[in-house]
């Protein structure tokens, strides 16, 4: 079994945030679990550790929950199909008593009911008491067997208390058809239909809510189609279709107009006009000839062209994105571990409340006591439930992550979206991230012995060994001039300052000018010639061999076209920009001048850049480091938002809490509005189940009686707990249709 790995499971039985937080403590309390969060939303748990699956089920089962392991992706599908049935199953619950309960009230609204002291109103009373029990075993046994387990392991939770609500109102109403004239008169009546519109309204408002909850997941639902089930192979000169599961990596695949990308890999032959937007959020569709990556998922719009598979499976982007959805969307910022907390010492405290009220009514209130005793402590049972307080913050958070998934924009943790909202300063790494990342090398001086052909290709030759985006540059360019590379021995990389190695018995490095320092290299001969590169804004390379300096390439990476708006916006929002880079401080100025970046450090090694956003945070900034990546890890780990720029490879990377696929600067600032977007929906939804039961658990007890003689009726109760969890679902779903823009201070 892997080390420390993520495993999703779907929960049966999760009524309540009380339910949350005692399946949380009993899975954390588990030998070999790390972490564990359960979504009261999704109703999935989320288990990291080294535990295997089975002892994991077997321990949510023993806290009195079912669980399922969530194999893979796919099982949404499944999960879509279950959420249907589960929805027509709790409509039936509601359906059943309803048939009985309508007519019930109705004619106790004209007083057609028989008195249930009366000789025939005893056997009609006894007939519907014995209905009603049928109802509550068919639309409410999962209640109180979920009261039961609860009770097995000494907890309280939703069910608690619609068990207490229900059972106690059909055992008052037997204790009255069964002890008649003996209690006071107005204290005869019976509350079979009060117990069976509380499971009406309970289950009408259960099913309304899977219905909505699987709305939240439509983003998802929506990445996971966008993978085409088959995909047409070139085999032995024939083409042939095959499902997706039987492509390997190397396999030739065609793709004709109107058809999806199967997996992902890089073009061969043909051209095609590729639309991304399903994975980026980019409208324009981007041309694709040979050499260029496609993705799975995307849409091929025109034109028809060959590629070679290169990740398949649960490696391709797609893939990843989806699983780093799923991922967010079970995460819990801190204002949602806080809604549980409270929701878990919410229902023993209401019990105690209800008991107190039942206290109060019965000692101190008017004829018949014990009716009214009995009335508004069952209401305060049914009308305090910590649904909405549980919901608040999770469906949010679904809603929020899909939302952003489909503008391009991957969060991978919920802390980090609640975080985003409150950033007060964004550093900005500046090759691939305010630049375009695709450098071209201009122009080549040699120097002493060696020609511009020999700088380039001994250039070429080190960096063969080399990831940085600068080395594929000098790559290309090696390429396009025919120049093979020499063999490099003792290669070694030196991060932020360039590699250095041995060809034949002559030692080589090619990097910045902190490498030639380092080196204690004279380059002051050189000086005209590396600042005239310089004041261009070209990123510099000087090669040396054997301690002498013998060429420079001068490499331009041009500034991405949406930078300087991106960064316009940021400083509207009263937000601090900075740039930090490994280049020269005359390179970074140019480049710093060309965005309207006010700060910039340059000649910054990954440890600099580290220590540059411990710096900001001492002072009190909440700061957002945008970078690759990779050479960036320290800084984006140590950022209170790390955001990784592109696509491929840095899709896994693990520093990073957003990941922004089509490296648009503009994503930043709409990261930060949908940040700002739903932590706003959050408290809503928290003030709104705060203000519901403030307000609810009072008036079901009795407060406004006195002067008003106003009581609320259980049947009342149970409709407006429903409709309180309603309500968070249905604001929380307002996060799909925002607009990914920001308001700033103008």
């Amino acid at each position: 079994m892997k080390q420390n790995q993520v495993q999703r499971f779907s929960i049966q039985g999760l009524r309540c945030a009380g339910c949350v937080s005692s399946l949380e403590n009993a899975l954390q309390n588990t030998d070999g679990i790390i972490d564990v969060t359960v979504n009261f939303a999704e109703h999935v748990a989320q288990v990291q550790g080294n535990t295997s699956s089975e002892k994991i089920i077997a321990t949510i089962v023993e806290a009195g929950y079912g669980a399922d392991l969530i194999l893979d992706n796919g099982q949404l599908d499944d999960t879509a199909v279950q959420e249907q049935l589960e929805f027509r199953h709790l409509v039936d619950k509601a359906v059943m008593p309803a048939i009985f309960a309508l007519p019930l009230m109705l004619y106790d609204q004209i007083n057609g009911l028989p008195d249930i002291i009366s000789l025939p109103g005893r056997f009609f009373w006894l007939l519907i008491a014995m209905i009603t029990l049928g109802c509550l075993i068919y639309s409410g046994k999962h209640f109180y067997l979920g009261a039961y387990r609860s009770w097995q392991h000494r907890q309280a939770n939703m069910d608690t208390l619609v068990a207490l609500g229900t059972g106690s109102s059909w055992l008052y109403s037997v204790a009255v058809l069964l002890l008649g004239d003996r209690l006071p008169h107005l204290a005869q009546h019976a509350y079979f239909e009060a117990a069976l519109f509380i499971l009406i309204f309970l289950n009408l408002g259960a099913a309304i809510e899977v219905r909505a909850r699987g709305k939240t997941s439509s983003a998802i639902r929506q990445l996971i189609n966008l993978q085409p089930k088959t995909a047409r192979l070139i085999r032995q000169g024939l083409e042939v279709d095959v499902v997706i599961g039987d492509v390997l990596v190397g396999d030739i695949i065609r793709v004709r107009p109107g058809e999806k990308v199967a997996v992902d890999g890089r073009v061969i032959e043909g051209l095609g006009i590729v639309d991304e937007s399903m994975l980026t959020g980019e409208a324009m569709p981007i041309e694709k000839n040979v050499d260029s990556t496609v993705k799975a998922g995307t849409l091929n719009t025109q034109g028809s062209f060959l590629y070679q598979a290169d990740r398949i499976g649960k490696e391709t982007l797609l893939a990843q994105v989806v699983a780093t959805v799923l991922q967010a969307q079970g995460a819990k910022p801190a204002i949602a571990r806080l809604a549980d907390k409270i929701a878990a010492v919410f229902v023993p405290v209401v019990v105690v409340i209800a008991i107190a009220v039942f206290g109060v009514w019965f000692y101190f209130g008017p004829q018949p006591a014990l009716g009214y005793a009995f009335v508004t402590a069952m209401t305060v049972l049914v009308i305090a439930c910590p649904c909405a307080l549980g919901l608040a913050t999770p469906i949010s958070v679904m809603v929020a992550v899909g939302r952003a998934a489909q503008a391009g924009i991957l969060i991978r943790n919920g802390q980090a979206l609640q975080t985003a909202g409150q950033i007060s300063c964004v550093v900005f790494d500046k090759t691939g991230t305010i630049t375009e990342g695709r450098p071209e090398v201009v122009e080549i001086k040699a120097f002493n012995h060696f020609s511009q052909k020999q700088v380039l290709q001994w250039a070429a030759s080190l960096e063969l060994g080399s990831e940085h985006v600068l080395a594929a540059s000098v790559l290309r360019a090696a390429k396009d001039k025919a120049l093979t590379t020499l063999t490099v021995t003792g290669f070694e990389m030196r991060l932020g300052l360039g590699v250095t190695g041995f060809i034949g018995n002559q030692r080589v490095a090619l990097g910045n000018q902190s490498l030639i320092d380092e080196l204690a290299l004279d380059a002051s001969a050189y000086n005209d010639a590396l600042q005239h590169s310089y004041v261009q804004g070209y990123t510099t390379m000087i090669l040396a061999v054997d301690n002498e300096i013998v060429g420079i390439l001068a490499v331009s990476d041009p500034v991405k076209t949406d930078s300087a708006p991106a960064i316009n916006q940021l400083h509207a929002l009263g937000i601090r920009v900075m740039m930090l880079t490994g280049d020269h401080p005359r390179t970074a100025q140019v480049i710093a001048e060309k965005v309207a970046i006010d700060h910039f450090r340059a000649q910054c090694l990954p440890g600099d850049k580290l220590a540059i956003i411990k710096e900001l945070q001492a002072a009190g900034e909440v700061v957002a480091m945008v970078g690759d990546g990779i050479n960036d890890a320290p800084a984006l780990m140590q950022a209170d938002v790390g955001v990784a720029v592109g696509s491929g490879a840095d899709i896994a990377i693990e520093s990073a809490d957003f990941i922004i696929l089509d490296g648009s600067l503009f994503k930043m600032n709409q990261a930060i509005g949908l940040s700002k977007a739903t932590l706003t929906n959050i408290k809503q939804n928290l003030w709104g189940a705060f203000i519901y039961n403030t307000l609810s658990i009072p008036i079901a007890a009795g407060l406004l009686y006195p002067a008003f003689g106003f009581l609320l009726s259980p049947v009342i109760a149970s409709a407006a707990m429903a409709l309180s969890s309603l309500t968070v679902v249905a604001n929380a779903n307002r996060l799909r249709w925002v607009k990914l823009t920001v308001k700033t201070n103008d």
